[in-house]
């Protein structure tokens, strides 16, 4: 089914570091109301709100207690229903993300599991396995985070020897999905939020639900970061696609449709599945999404994308940012020439066709921030050594030193992730000041983007045609007419015959200047 997705620009905001509007240095859903104005001037399509539901924030939120409600950090359910109100009356969709891998130890089904023992029903809800011994876990599965991915259910108990399976932190059990009463508990969830009005959900570890069949050993030594794609039997199980058969019917039910978006961390050939017609609306090109800046890079991630573009109809979901990846001005080198990178990246991803995701403060260019170690709160940085922290740093909408930089309504409320001194260089009011600023890029790209090519469904999804020269001349040429033009070398190209809509640099006579964009009509 077609629908507004099809080529919607969605941004992602991380409550957290969006706004703080009651000034205890947590962003929270009253700050995301007061700041709709800034988000609907944007020209995006929708919004995609990372959780915000109760939980213990072990894992900043991505460990939910309670899928029905919202965490007091954040707000109330009411703060939310305004929110969703105030998002629809400036004609903008909103996503809600939802995690069915794992659910947080504070949850009352895991602790009702802890409370009633080995055996019970209770525990048939979650991965409890006996262990090869008291201390030896079940299998040598290690979590995402780094360390073995079991614990024990309690460590000092002679009676009680289960351990539980977590492939993310301890504080996160996974989901016993061979169970039907987590199919039916899930249900009841995603039926909550679509009943609100959202329009759409978000599916986190989409591809991580179902585990072999025993829980074998791995055949391989996963890492830490990559260790769902690097361990076969932790993801990607059959069984998983008739979970999103199921929630494609419930989506169509309702009118207009919702959107289903999965984070499906595969290569393009294995999350491709989980678009087809009846299941997901759209998985997250994730082969792009780690791109650095490099030309045969994006040329073979390209065009293979467009090659599952021809197989299934369905165009590719564009990101290069999100809360746990490296700012793109970093991974494209930083300082001028990341930034230059950067706005050119974020130009060619408007230009392609799909639906675009951006990441909130990626279109003002901010960097990635190297956090002091004593302020680090990522559990990836405790359990494994890395620390997504750096992409995290709470908004800058101030020029304003010192303070918040206009993130809290007090200004000497402490950030929960400190911004450093430069932050406000970066700022929201004072890139609307600056019309060749990232912001400004942004907004005309954003406005450009709506008026040549739509935002409404258009039957097969648009191909790509990518081209690469010696030069460094990327071009990515779609079926429709438009090419997004790269300089990815180290000296000007000549830009194709045609009109230059837009350019995220100067372009004198003809020639576009490196690790710059543009997009040209024929």
């Amino acid at each position: 089914m077609s629908g507004w997705w099809d080529n919607a620009v969605i941004y992602e905001v991380y409550p957290r570091s969006f706004a703080d509007a009651d000034a205890d240095g947590i962003g929270d859903l009253r700050g995301i109301i007061d700041r709709m104005p800034y988000l609907a001037s944007l020209g995006v399509d929708g919004l995609w709100l990372t959780p915000f539901q109760r939980s213990p924030q072990v894992d900043q939120g991505y460990d939910i207690s309670d899928y029905c409600d919202v965490d007091p950090l954040f707000g109330t359910l009411a703060d939310f229903d305004e929110l969703l109100a105030a998002a629809h009356g400036v004609g903008l969709r909103v996503l809600v993300d939802i995690v069915p891998n794992h659910t947080s130890v504070d949850n009352e089904l895991f602790q009702a599991a802890l409370a009633a023992g080995p055996g019970s029903v209770e525990r048939e809800m979650f991965l409890f396995r006996k262990g090869r011994s008291a201390e030896e876990p079940p299998n040598n599965w290690i979590s995402v985070f780094g360390g073995p991915a079991w614990h024990r259910a309690a460590p000092t108990s002679s009676v009680d020897t289960d351990w539980y399976l977590h492939l993310f932190s301890p504080a996160q059990p996974d989901w016993n999905w061979e169970n039907p009463a987590v199919g039916a508990y899930f249900e009841r969830v995603i039926r909550f939020w679509l009943d609100r009005s959202v329009d759409g959900i978000r599916v986190d570890v989409a591809h991580g639900l179902f585990k072999a069949e025993g829980l074998p050993d791995s055949p391989t030594v996963p890492t830490v970061i990559d260790g769902l794609r690097s361990n076969p039997l932790a993801m990607d199980q059959e069984p998983v696609h008739d979970v999103y058969r199921h929630w494609r019917r419930i989506a169509d039910e309702y009118s207009p449709g919702r959107l289903l978006v999965g984070e499906v961390n595969l290569e393009p050939e294995r999350s491709s599945r989980y678009t087809r017609p009846d299941e997901l609306h759209q998985t997250f090109a994730f082969a792009f999404a780690k791109l650095g800046w490099d030309a045969a890079g994006w040329l073979a991630v390209g065009t293979q994308l467009d090659e599952v573009r021809r197989e299934l109809g369905t165009a590719p979901s564009w990101a290069l940012e999100n809360h746990d990846i490296v700012r793109t001005v970093t991974r494209f080198g930083g300082g001028d020439r990341g930034r230059r990178r950067a706005r050119a990246a974020m130009l060619a991803l408007l230009g392609l066709p799909g639906a675009v995701y951006v990441y909130q403060g990626q279109e003002l260019g901010l960097p990635e921030v190297d956090v002091p170690v004593g302020e680090r709160v990522d559990p990836m940085w405790f359990h494994g050594g890395v620390s997504r922290d750096g992409a995290r740093i709470p908004m800058p909408w101030t020029a304003a030193t010192g303070g918040t930089h206009g993130f809290s309504v007090a200004a000497g409320a402490k950030p929960w992730l400190p911004a450093p001194e430069y932050w406000g260089q970066f700022s929201v009011d004072s890139q609307e000041q600056d019309a060749a600023s990232a912001l400004s890029l942004f907004r005309e790209a954003a406005a450009l983007r709506g008026r040549l090519l739509g935002t409404t469904a258009g039957g097969d999804a648009e191909g790509i045609a990518w081209s690469l020269e010696a030069d460094g001349r990327l071009v990515a040429e779609r079926s429709g007419g438009l090419r997004v033009v790269l300089a990815m070398g180290d000296t000007a190209v000549r830009l194709p015959e045609g009109t230059v809509l837009l350019a995220s640099e100067p372009v004198v006579d003809g020639m576009l200047p490196p690790d710059a964009a543009a997009w040209i009509a024929a």
